[in-house]
């Protein structure tokens, strides 16, 4: 009599005995399933041996994916992320029913035989040749648990999930040796156990414990008798027995195994059944899995982490590789984000505007010096329905958010002023200004081939009482658009090109800005992440930080735990501290006195720029403290809303301006997240004022119209004064088709306004 192992499989020497039997009886592939005979393939007897001696002895199990967890800088949940919706359960946390349902329906000889179930072979093979197709197959509980490993293995990449589950006598080959060596090694208690932790269940169900809870809402080990049933019929093809999608269908299939399981003796006739007579009884529960299903609004920055790991080569050299350790799951992320600064955001975005609107906002808060994200949000919630978006409008196309970013208007014209300052011009430095004029021709680029205006393109200011002469700070606070060009023409296009390199600035495509005068007035699109970054190195006095999300990954794999290398900011000297200094001086106003008030933070040193774009699709605000900085974006993420005459979260607005939508958002984020904070100051440059010339009409609002060609309003400028303003003129030109010549689309209009 052959010798029994317990659990009553055979000897390896058997099943291997018995792999070359069957082989050559019937010539036939073991698993029964239709294939080309043996001879067909040219695969002999002796080829069959050779090929099983071949394979490599031991069966390489990966470790079943894992939840990730998500944590914030204080290390609560974000989220749970995983490739495989899993919760491995022993077998004494499964219901007896469920224990047998799946041997009844799958393997009813699953405790008689070894690795192959020769008797279920011959009859599989009986079967097939009656009905003259596949009516029946012959893979034991051991050889499907070996093809569910291979199958785990191959995670999400369809060509290797493809390769293993292919009909061949290859792969069924390489599966019985491996089935032979588990049946050896673990005995069948331990591979039930496995076999139930690791199939699919259907329904991002992935083992028995994730299906308990997603049908019926309850733990595996609580299953009844109809309850088990309907998930063990589930097995054989989860789209097909559906319960969610077709009761009827798994019903019908509830009920085939009910009836299996009476007729080997694992219930009684009756038993059975009254199992059939009950309703499926589901009782659903969504799964909980990644960033959509994230606490605080903090969907987006979650899935900005996803993109930060499966794009940054420190977490793998190749993206498969990075998949791979993200599909197996089992990390602890602990992030950036500040639970203070997240919920202060999410709230002034749904204060101030309406998931509803026509339009929508986006707004991100970064820490000088460390380049660390505190908040990220949007006022469109992340998801799939109506008023919902999976695009992350802070962030560039790279990371998941628009083709292009947004027009910025006049919130560009600080990096100008910074690089005339770094190439030696005075906070006092003048230009002629006047209010209409030819764009400067020739203008130095960084290729050596000067730029030339051979269109004749003009620029103008808001109106006709903008006229020069001006001085760097009262430019800046009217956002005076002949002056920027002039300053570029004067210190030509490289200075500016090297400051936006120095601060990261690039349009959302992940493109380099174009190299002509018209980037003055904020034309192209950029992401509010790479503003606030890019202003956040004037609060730290000239460091550049790249933006970081994560703090720490910790790693679990099997019992062991191990960190993991995560992206570390690098700073680096963007420009002088005096040049910052002075930068701060220009801006601080606008908040102050300015334009800019209502975006004024009460008890805190400030500074910030307004900008409004062409036909005011776009309206911004980006400023500072020491010690935090914030870029708040308003627009249409199609670009194809003009915002006049618009409600936005309630209010009525007949022109929209960076100060009066975007600059309160940018001022009620700031100041929660702010709450309970040191408040340093600046370190200021005292910038003279220049004599008052009879020219000099006074303060006023200066939120004209702009002019459509890559300008600002005023209210985008700086400190301006009163609020009444007066009538304004509507542009009357735009710039000429070829002045952006081979400079991509940029998602937007031809500029920006001072509004």
């Amino acid at each position: 009599m052959p010798k029994k192992r317990s659990g009553g499989g055979l000897t390896a020497t058997q099943q291997a005995a018995k792999f070359l039997g069957v082989s050559v009886l019937s010539g036939a592939v073991l698993a029964g399933i239709a294939l080309p005979a043996v001879g067909a393939l040219g695969l002999t007897a002796k080829g069959s041996v050779e090929s099983f001696d071949e394979l490599p002895a031991n069966l390489k199990t990966p470790p079943l994916s894992q939840r990730t967890t998500i944590l914030d800088a204080e290390g609560g949940q974000i989220a749970t992320v995983y490739s495989r919706n899993r919760t491995v359960v022993d077998l004494k946390d499964v219901s007896p029913y469920m224990q047998k349902a799946i041997v009844a329906i799958e393997d009813s000889r699953f405790y008689q035989h070894g690795a192959v179930d020769l008797k279920g072979i011959l009859r599989a093979l009986n079967k097939n040749a009656q009905s003259g197709g596949v009516s029946e197959g012959a893979s034991t509980l051991t050889q499907q648990y070996v093809k569910n490993v291979f199958v785990e293995e191959a995670g999400d990449d369809p060509t290797k999930v493809a390769q293993a589950t292919q009909q061949t006598i290859g792969r069924k080959i390489k599966e019985l040796k491996y089935a032979i060596q588990v049946e050896e090694e673990l005995g069948k208690k331990r591979i039930l156990e496995n076999y139930l932790n690791i199939t699919f269940f259907g329904q991002q169900a992935y083992g028995v414990e994730a299906a308990a809870q997603r049908y019926f809402s309850k733990h595996a080990k609580n299953l009844t008798l109809a309850e088990s049933a309907l998930l063990a019929g589930i097995v054989q093809s989860p789209s097909r027995y559906d319960p969610i999608n077709d009761e009827a269908e798994a019903t019908k299939r509830r009920n085939t195994v009910l009836q299996r399981m009476a007729e080997v003796g694992d219930v009684s006739q009756a038993d059975a059944d009254a199992a059939k007579e009950k309703p499926l009884g589901l009782k659903v529960r969504q799964p909980k899995n990644g960033c959509i299903t994230a606490v605080k609004d903090s969907s987006f920055f979650c899935k900005y982490v996803e993109r930060v790991f499966l794009s940054n080569p420190v977490f793998g050299k190749t993206k498969e590789a990075r998949a791979k350790i993200w599909n197996q799951g089992g990390l602890t992320i602990r992030t950036t984000m500040e639970p203070q600064a997240q919920k202060s955001v999410q709230d002034s975005l749904k204060d101030h505007i309406y998931k509803s609107d026509k339009v929508a906002a986006a707004s991100t808060l970064v820490e000088p010096g460390t380049g660390k994200i505190l908040a990220m949000g949007q006022s469109k919630p992340y998801g799939y329905g109506k008023n919902e978006t999976e695009i992350n409008y802070s962030v560039g196309n790279d990371m998941g958010g628009s083709n292009f970013g947004f027009p910025t208007g006049s919130t560009f014209k600080p990096f100008v002023a910074a690089a005339a300052l770094e190439e030696g011009r005075p906070a006092t430095q003048e230009y002629a200004s006047p209010y209409k004029m030819d764009y400067p021709s020739p203008v130095q680029t960084c290729g050596g081939k000067p730029w030339v205006n051979q269109d004749g393109a003009t620029v103008e200011n808001e109106d006709e009482s903008e006229v020069g002469p001006y001085q760097l700070k009262k430019a800046m606070e009217k956002s005076v658009n002949t002056y920027f060009v002039q300053m570029i023409s004067d210190i030509g296009l490289c200075p500016v090109v090297k400051m936006t390199d120095a601060l990261h600035v690039v349009q959302g495509n992940n493109t380099k800005l174009p190299e002509v005068p018209a980037i003055a007035l904020g034309s192209k699109g950029i992401s509010p992440l790479t503003m606030a970054t890019a202003y956040a190195a004037f609060a730290s006095r000239g460091m550049y930080c790249t933006p970081i999300a994560i703090e720490s990954i910790e790693q679990k794999v099997g019992n062991q735990q191990k960190s993991l290398e995560v992206p570390k900011s690098t700073c680096s000297r963007a420009m002088s501290e005096k040049t910052a200094d002075t930068v701060n001086s220009l801006l601080r106003g606008v908040v102050d006195s300015g334009t800019g008030q209502k975006a004024g933070l009460s008890g805190r040193a400030s500074a910030g720029k307004t900008g409004t774009t062409d036909e005011r699709k776009n309206a911004w605000f980006v400023g500072y403290t020491p010690n935090l900085a914030g870029a708040v974006w308003v627009g249409s993420a199609t670009q194809k809303v003009k915002m006049t005459d618009i409600y936005i979260g309630g209010q009525y607005h007949a022109l929209v301006y960076g100060g009066d939508t975007p600059g309160p958002i940018w001022r009620d984020a700031m100041s929660g997240a702010l709450e309970g904070k040191e408040a340093p100051s600046f370190n200021l440059v005292h910038i003279p004022d220049p004599k008052p010339k009879e020219t000099d009409k006074g303060d006023r609002d200066g939120r004209g119209n702009g002019n459509g060609n890559g300008g600002d309003n005023g209210d985008n400028g700086g400190i301006i004064g009163g609020a009444d303003g007066g009538t304004f003129p509507t542009p009357t030109f735009s710039f000429p088709d070829n002045l952006f010549q081979g400079q991509g689309n940029g998602g937007n209009g031809n500029g920006g306004r001072r509004g």
